[in-house]
């Protein structure tokens, strides 16, 4: 775990531990962050070369003890809460990626809702916007 987390590792580690939730992290979740990354105005001046580094820094927290709870309060301490939302909106869509969304996936958007204090009307409007996105 990095000494000081920037908002772009916060938003990393957000798309790593829902991609990890469900034990299967697939490549078209790990296609999808890399894209993610290199296109939103919100990764500006992030050098990509570090992504694999920041996944691999998540991973290895997430296996420790109490992994994911550790992982959760210190995506929440480094993310100015103007950027809960687009957190939340970036674990949805690495959730919809394999157009499928498990249990797993359903309870770390619950638990990032809260750990973020989001209500649930915006956090519909985010997860019904993802449906839109990602219909057939």
């Amino acid at each position: 775990m990095p000494d000081t987390m920037n908002h772009h590792e916060a938003l990393i580690y957000v798309m790593v531990m829902m991609s990890a939730v469900d034990t299967a992290m697939t490549d078209a979740e790990l296609e999808r962050i890399g894209r993610l990354t290199s296109f939103l105005p919100v990764f500006d001046g992030f050098d990509h070369d570090h992504l694999m580094h920041a996944a691999r820094e998540c991973t290895a927290l997430l296996d420790g003890p109490e992994g994911l709870d550790i992982a959760l309060e210190v995506v929440r301490e480094a993310l100015p809460p103007r950027l809960y939302d687009t957190a939340y909106a970036l674990a949805v869509e690495i959730a919809a990626a394999d157009f499928s969304i498990a249990q797993e996936e359903i309870r770390l958007l619950q638990l990032l809702r809260d750990r973020f204090g989001l209500d649930k009307l915006t956090c519909a409007a985010i997860e019904r916007g993802a449906m839109a996105r990602f219909r057939k």
